[in-house]
């Protein structure tokens, strides 16, 4: 009978920052490093080492010791140090499929510069795999994967599989179903009389487990030492052990082996990953630290939505593609996307200087966008002083509201199109007068010609309700002072509690909650939007409801005030109260009532808008809770629809291992808490009801038909680590000597979200990829006035006038595809738009203009067949011909 096969594979798992912050990290980083070159360099039975998959770490390394490169490189080169294929290790849940996709991009090109990328999906330590991860590796060429959480022996007891995406894509895999760091916190003696027993014991529990001949057995641990002499004591594990035999090895030369004897006798495994009986996954880390979820999304939607099309419009104009900005804007959100890191389940120290890294990230790109605008606007030929550029950053034509700040000489004045002189309905929500502050910085580049110089200036946010503006493209506006008084362009205060679009009415009830009807068929959604504050005994990993908890309704709230503001183009309505709650876990045990939580709700309903928006503004000041808000569909369900990597996931609402987890020994309790990229929706065959976050991407699908879906706002607690929680029974998952205030969210907190409702169509009827995409991009503006030309945004050098008023790069033909990029290829002068199947359970067609470019793989350089369809959750890379 062939012997089994151990593989030891040696590896260090490096986090960048958790109850420690990047600096220690880093400094014992550059130690770590240096050792591990020695031992490569002067022992060549020291075959391999796994640098945790993160070509960061060498960049990280470099900037310390340059001197190095070479020694990395040849190590590298001759596949004996194994960096990449991330830049980092990236959460796959509540990361965007662009974050990702990048992630692996960066990460595998500064790989191969090194030269040799690891082509093994590599995840040691992430909280859950995502569904259509297979698919992400297959097109950078990877087919084989590795990792810890996931999966429960009770539903799949085989560790090597074939695990299917969503889409059906496949990768040979490993689970590490004892975890990353099961050789190196349980480290090999040295003594021959224990080593027998830590063969026994260790390799025998693998032994078991292992369904082939090959066992994969990981050497190492968080911030692990390299073992010196574990080439020394696998010699051991030979001559003592005539039952198996050992190998220095890595994950390729594994699964290379594994593949050649097993492939075809392998089962299948399909789908996202989330299972907690033996490593917890941390169902509810989605909602943990607020705040920073809240920046990322921004963040990721801003540079994917907004900033990269514009570039590309500004390239295709002569202004060259940035690639070294946006790759450090990139690099910044990559630092930040690290399990710990978005988990934020670390220090509060650690979670400032991702705090900051995020005010980097976004003050990089908000000026990136604003010097791109600027340039182009700077060489466009206008015939008149206060000029608005908007730019479309969507692949087709779009006419709807457009947020404008601009700087104008009076607070009554018309907005015209420049290419039609129509006149463009406005209303103003914020108007300062500012004219000392911006005229005594104003710098005239060239004294000898005269420039319009207004009496008064005004700085005036306005919400405007824009046409013609052509896909991928710009279209100018003018501003001319009115001679006359227009009331249409303000607010107009309105003494009742109802506001209506052409697709909604809204009223607000006694209670506080809202009814919304859908005019399209008179349908009535009655008591929406309930707030409800309970309380959180979790910690930084997980919400945990306290053993005695009392739950507290905004039904039941005192209303302080509500205003109803009308214009031709938005209508909103405000109210404010307070709900009365507990000011912390004690009391809320004792059923204990002494603080006020005010709730500041805003709702907004624009010209020609599918979509409700709310703001809701918290002024937090108890300890240690949870808010969700609820929105009752009616639609009683079984399963939620919700969009991760590139489409729509179906979940049950209810997971049966709930009901033996305890007598099963899970590690946390299966819960239906679940991700989202940016909705969640209820279906039946004729009606949708969606809700849409700019903010937590967490969700609950609760009531007692399991209609209604609850969105978290935010969670707060006190400790990074907490032991014995009702979901998380046991030891702490961090550490509980640490204090967390900062995560107590203590101030103002502001949430968005949208409500989209269909009741006509079902979930497969209608392309919500779309209708989210839409409601979180901003269409960017930016002023021409050269009143504004000043120390206030630095003073530019005059540019020729060589640019039209109106311009279109392209229009796309998107029909029902999703829309997941359009960029400059990392690899060349091309560009890029990536698509995706958007629905449930139809294939989409892909429009013949498409084709008239080549389809490539997510690496931007493998060219594939174009294909007429894309099934479920299939993506496709175009490169457009110029």
């Amino acid at each position: 009978m062939k012997k089994k096969k151990v593989h030891v594979i040696p590896h260090t798992h490096w986090d960048r920052e958790w109850y420690f912050n990047t600096s220690r990290s880093t400094i014992y980083l550059l130690k770590h490093i240096k050792e591990v070159l020695n031992v490569l360099e002067n022992d060549e039975k020291f075959k391999t080492y796994i640098l945790d998959a993160q070509t960061s770490l060498v960049e990280d390394y470099l900037e310390y010791y340059p001197e190095d490169k070479e020694r990395i490189q040849n190590l590298v080169k001759d596949e004996r140090l194994f960096i990449g294929p991330w830049y980092t290790q990236t959460d796959q849940l509540v990361i965007s499929q662009e974050s990702i996709v990048r992630n692996l991009l960066y990460g595998i090109d500064k790989a191969n510069e090194f030269g040799h990328s690891f082509n093994v999906g590599y995840v040691p330590d992430a909280f859950g795999q995502g569904g259509n991860m297979p698919q992400v590796y297959n097109s950078f060429g990877i087919n084989t994967a590795v990792f810890w959480r996931g999966v429960a022996d009770t539903t799949f007891d085989d560790t090597q599989f074939i695990w299917k995406g969503t889409d059906g894509s496949q990768v040979v895999t490993n689970i590490m179903r004892n975890g990353y760091h099961y050789g190196g916190e349980h480290g090999i003696p040295e003594d021959d009389s224990e080593m027998m027993e830590y063969i026994n014991n260790f390799i025998g529990k693998l032994d078991k487990e292992s369904n082939t001949n090959h066992i994969y057995f990981p050497y190492g641990h968080d911030q692990a030492p390299i073992r010196e002499n574990l080439p020394e004591l696998v010699d051991k594990f030979n001559s003592i052990d005539s039952e198996r035999e050992y190998v220095m090895g890595n994950p390729e030369s594994f699964f290379t082996e594994l593949v050649d004897d097993y492939n075809s006798k392998l089962k299948s495994f399909s789908g996202e990953l989330t299972q907690a009986k033996h490593s917890r996954v941390h169902k509810s880390i989605f909602s943990t630290r607020a705040d920073m979820k809240q920046l990322n999304n921004k963040i990721e939607n801003y540079l994917v939505n907004v900033l990269e099309p514009v570039l590309v419009i500004a390239d295709s104009l002569g202004i060259e593609y940035p690639h070294a900005q946006v790759e450090k804007i990139w690099k910044l959100m990559f630092e930040n996307v690290a399990h710990d890191s978005i988990g934020g389940c670390n220090s509060d120290s650690t979670n400032r200087d991702i705090l900051h890294r995020y005010k980097v990230a976004e003050d990089l790109a908000t000026n990136l966008l604003e010097l791109t605008m600027r340039t182009i606007s700077n060489k466009i030929n206008f015939d008149h002083d206060l000029n608005i550029i908007s730019f479309n950053p969507l692949p087709y034509d779009y006419e709807g509201i457009v947020e404008i700040e601009a700087y104008v000489p009076s607070l009554d004045f018309t907005l015209f199109n420049s290419k039609t002189g129509k006149e463009q309905d406005y209303v103003i929500e914020e108007a300062q007068e500012l004219t000392e502050y911006v005229l005594n910085q104003t710098i005239q580049v060239d004294p000898s010609k005269d420039i319009y110089i207004p009496d008064k200036v005004y700085k005036v946010k306005l919400k405007a309700y824009l046409e013609d503006l052509l896909a991928l493209g710009y279209q100018t506006f003018h501003i001319e002072p009115a001679k006359k008084h227009n009331e249409t362009n303000h607010y107009k205060e309105d003494n009742g509690s109802t506001i209506e679009n052409e697709k909604y009415h809204i009223k607000l009830r006694d209670d506080n909650t809202l009814t919304i009807t859908d005019k399209a068929t008179d349908t009535v959604y009655e008591k929406q939007m309930v707030f409800i504050d309970s309380g959180d005994d979790g910690d930084s990993y997980n919400y945990s409801p306290p053993k005695n908890d009392l739950l507290i309704s905004s039904e039941n709230s005192k209303r302080i005030d509500s205003n109803v503001y009308k214009n031709q183009l938005n209508q909103r309505l405000e109210y404010t109260f307070v709900m009365d709650v507990p000011y912390d876990l004690e009391e809320r045990a004792k059923g204990e009532i002494t603080s006020k939580l005010p709730v500041k709700a805003s709702i907004d309903l624009e010209k020609g808008s599918e979509i409700i928006k709310f703001n809701i503004e918290v002024d937090n000041n108890v300890l240690s809770h949870k808010l969700s808000v609820q929105f009752d569909s009616d639609i009683a369900s079984n399963f939620s629809y919700a969009d991760q990597l590139f489409g729509p996931i179906r979940r049950p609402v209810y997971l049966e291992e709930e009901e033996v987890w305890v007598e099963e020994e899970w590690d946390e309790k299966p819960i239906a808490i679940e991700p989202m990229q940016s909705y969640v929706a209820l279906s039946s065959d004729s009606e949708v009801f969606s809700v849409l976050t700019e903010g937590v991407r967490e969700y609950e699908i609760v009531g007692e038909n399991y209609s209604t879906i609850q969105l978290t706002l935010f969670r707060t607690f006190g400790y990074m680590g907490k032991k014995d929680l009702l979901y998380r029974p046991g030891r702490a998952s961090g550490e509980t000597i640490v204090e967390t205030p900062d995560a107590q969210l203590l101030g103002k907190i502001n949430c968005d979200f949208g409500i989209y409702i269909n009741s006509q169509k079902g979930f497969n009827d209608i392309n919500m990829s779309n209708i989210s995409k839409e409601y979180l991009t901003d269409i960017p503006t930016y002023q021409n006035s050269d009143f504004l030309n000043g120390r206030m945004i630095f003073s530019q050098k005059r540019e020729e006038k060589n640019l039209p008023e109106v311009y279109n790069l392209a229009n796309f033909d998107v029909g029902n595809l999703g829309v997941s990029a359009i960029k400059a290829s990392e690899k060349n002068s091309d560009y890029l738009i990536r698509v995706y199947n958007p629905y449930y359970d139809k294939s989409v067609e892909i429009p013949e203009s498409f084709k008239n470019g080549s389809a490539l793989e997510l690496d931007e350089t493998t060219e594939i067949d174009f294909p007429d369809k894309l099934g479920h959750n299939k993506f496709i890379t175009i490169k457009v011909n110029k």
